[in-house]
């Protein structure tokens, strides 16, 4: 692995992604089998001025255990604690601001009861919904990357030795991230410009609806929410820092109205969903609410994940992502949703970023739903771009637009 460009990664996604501002506290989640990249950013963020800098260190093959032996009653029960532990950083007169490093294996829990992992998860989401607040509101600074532990490394490329694979992916992160250019600030300035374009542009249509067609199948029609806006590229704190909340990124992104979106979607890549996969799945919609669906594997693992909640079955986010971006260019499919998600425009079963509303991050669930913007437990990114998705806009006088055309921004 080249250490040179690996310092660089952590020093890019600590000191732009993240953007770490003097006395904040830093928040880091890790696995525990990436120590080095760890310490890297440990290294980055106090450079950076942070006055702590705090690792949470997760492990696979612990939650596997968890998960396997615990009693759900006792899994799903998180003590004070554990919320405290977040919300005692982020009321600090100093703030904080928060990264998750991802590396988990694509099927860590595959072969255990998934109805049992989704209630858990769906407690603790509950317990944490606080602190969650803070991100999905961006009242904090947070950014999600990811590194290449070894059994993810291993599902991307099965016919290589170990440490080869996680020499190949870590030379392929380098490359989609825009690290291997060598100045990864200045290309990704350049990037943050063109997303801010399209950003921008369909701002600009005021738009009421999108229709998004593929020869797969997909003929979809989504609503807009009311006072929404897109986003992409970069997002504000609350305390006006700018941050990169997803490194990769590629994506210009909407909030959906919850009871306005209509047809049928086919998934074009698989979803890794609690630790195992589901794959050549569909779903269609009728004002708002999935009303058939189906995959060719782990179609009871979709059926669980559209009914975790009464809001689950609707989407919270619409996202337009190019299919000449590198992750799609790359023909690897990464088995992580940071990267997957960025290959191919994708929608989110759950939760809608308030952010995607304007003003929403100063209201209440109540006043956000009544804007159409979905609530649920979860936010679940699903991949849906096609090689010849093309998408068309109505605005809200009634004029059509063009905005993808065989896979491309239009404009």
């Amino acid at each position: 692995m080249n250490q040179t460009y690996l310092q660089l990664y952590a020093d890019f996604i600590v000191k732009v992604g993240v953007n770490v501002q003097p006395r904040q506290n830093f928040l880091i989640r890790c696995p525990v089998s990436m120590p080095d990249f760890a310490h890297a950013c440990v290294k980055a963020g106090y450079e950076a001025g942070a006055k702590d800098c705090i690792v949470r260190w997760e492990d696979d093959k612990l939650t596997r255990l968890r998960m396997e032996y615990g009693a759900e009653a006792d899994l799903a029960a998180l003590k004070p604690y554990e919320l405290r532990s977040y919300l005692d950083y982020a009321e600090d007169p100093d703030g904080c601001c928060t990264l998750a490093i991802h590396a988990d294996d694509p099927e860590a829990l595959a072969g255990l009861d998934a109805a049992k992992i989704n209630r858990v998860n769906l407690a603790r989401r509950n317990i944490m919904k606080p602190w969650q607040e803070y991100t999905m509101n961006d009242r904090v600074q947070w950014c999600v990357a990811a590194v290449p532990a070894p059994a993810w490394a291993a599902k991307v490329f099965p016919d290589l030795p170990q440490d080869q694979a996680v020499e190949k992916l870590w030379e392929l992160i380098f490359d989609v991230c825009r690290v291997s250019t060598g100045d990864p600030v200045t290309a990704w300035r350049e990037h943050v410009a063109a997303g801010k374009h399209h950003r921008d542009q369909l701002n600009a249509w005021n738009l009421d609806h999108i229709r998004m067609v593929s020869s797969n199948g997909t003929d979809l029609t989504i609503g807009l929410a009311d006072d929404a806006t897109w986003e992409g590229a970069t997002s504000k704190a609350e305390n006006g820092t700018e941050f990169i909340a997803n490194v990769p990124t590629e994506e210009v992104f909407c909030a959906p109205h919850r009871e306005r979106v209509n047809g049928i979607v086919y998934g074009t890549k698989p979803y890794v969903y609690n630790g195992q996969l589901i794959e050549g799945w569909h779903v269609t919609f009728r004002d708002g609410a999935v009303v058939e669906h189906g995959a060719e594997k782990n179609a009871a693992l979709l059926a669980e994940l559209l009914s975790t909640d009464a809001n689950a079955n609707r989407i919270g986010e619409i996202a337009l992502v190019p299919a000449s971006s590198p992750i799609n260019r790359s023909g690897v499919l990464f088995y992580n949703t940071l990267f997957d998600e960025n290959a191919a425009c994708h929608i989110a079963f759950g939760a809608g970023y308030p952010t995607n509303i304007r003003g929403g991050s100063t209201m209440t669930r109540e006043q956000l739903m009544r804007k159409g913007l979905n609530d649920s437990a979860i936010h679940e990114d699903v991949m849906i771009g096609a090689p010849d998705t093309c998408v068309t806009g109505v605005t809200k006088d009634g004029r059509e637009v063009e905005i993808f055309r065989d896979g491309e921004w239009a404009f």
